[in-house]
């Protein structure tokens, strides 16, 4: 593995072992390997952040390195420089680049130009460290994927449900997309993905039934302003609250990678009583994303 730039590129092996590295890394923190001394590793946002900032400059300087943020707003690219430009620029002054952006194609360009070990911190298509830290997560709490049930609630078509399609394909676990149709996946999408992968489904209740874990992200992304208020109405009936969970097994286990909008995809009573699991999920990006440099550096 050279970069990360989509769950699509990785193959099983490659995606348990991340999840098994993170959870060493995990029990080891305090003691972490120094894997990045030495090196400089540069975060390229052109979409803003909370947990996605703080877990990878953590990360990078409890693995031994130094870390250099760069907003869209501090570099040409926000100028319009061409990705490919500044990507060769900075392939000749640090070890390895994050980016948070729009366009994957923007990552693959990055990678291909700059020679750096690439990771992807989101872009429109895909969220695969989110979805490493959300199978260690699992991992954590249910012992595996393996046989399990995932169910996606909300909009179906947007990064973080792209990337869960991909991994259900790799591993084989059963997912469930639940989405009213205009937020189900685009057949262009589904298209791409092997039949059978994933299971989408326009009811709430029938998506919930039998779930091992019940998932949401927000409703409004970065960019879909415009949209809220259609958005929020046709999605309001797939909000997790009491009501819906009632439909639910009593142990499954109810996830969101945050931020969360108290009232709109969630309630605030739901997200308070599963916010261990939430919140430990949140943690994790730490770990898997630490698992996700050890691995690079090795192959730099």
């Amino acid at each position: 593995m050279k970069n990360l730039l989509a769950i699509e590129d990785l193959s099983a092996a490659e995606i348990e072992s991340l999840v098994s590295h993170a959870a060493a890394l995990k029990q080891q923190r305090k003691a972490s390997p120094q894997a990045l001394a030495g090196q400089l590793w540069a975060l390229i946002f052109n979409k803003s952040s909370t947990r996605t900032r703080v877990s990878f400059e953590a990360g990078i300087r409890e693995l031994g390195g130094q870390v250099m943020f760069l907003s869209g707003t501090d570099i040409q690219l926000g100028r319009g420089e061409p990705i490919k430009d500044t990507a060769r620029v900075m392939g000749r002054m640090v070890d390895g680049a994050i980016i948070r952006t729009f366009a994957q194609q923007d990552v693959v360009d990055f990678a291909t130009y700059s020679g750096l070990p690439t990771i992807n911190a989101l872009t429109d298509e895909e969220h695969p460290c989110q979805i490493l830290a959300d199978l260690l997560t699992i991992r954590e709490r249910l012992g595996g994927w393996k046989d399990k049930r995932v169910c996606f609630l909300g909009d179906g078509d947007c990064n973080v449900a792209r990337s869960w399609i991909w991994a259900a394909a790799k591993l084989g676990f059963d997912l469930v997309i639940g989405s009213p149709a205009p937020f189900q996946p685009a057949a262009s999408f589904m298209a791409s993905v092997p039949p059978g992968a994933v299971q989408v489904i326009d009811d709430p209740v029938a998506a919930v039934t039998g779930a091992d874990v019940i998932y949401t992200d927000v409703w409004v992304s970065m960019g879909k302003e415009d949209e809220a208020a259609d958005r929020l109405a046709t999605l309001k009936p797939w909000q997790i609250n009491d009501k819906l969970l009632r439909h639910a097994d009593p142990a499954a286990v109810v996830m969101h990678c945050l931020p969360a909008y108290r009232g709109k995809e969630i309630t605030e009573e739901a997200l308070e009583a599963h916010a261990a699991v939430i919140f430990d999920q949140a943690e994790n990006r730490l770990h898997a994303q630490k698992a996700i440099l050890v691995e690079l550096a090795a192959r730099k």
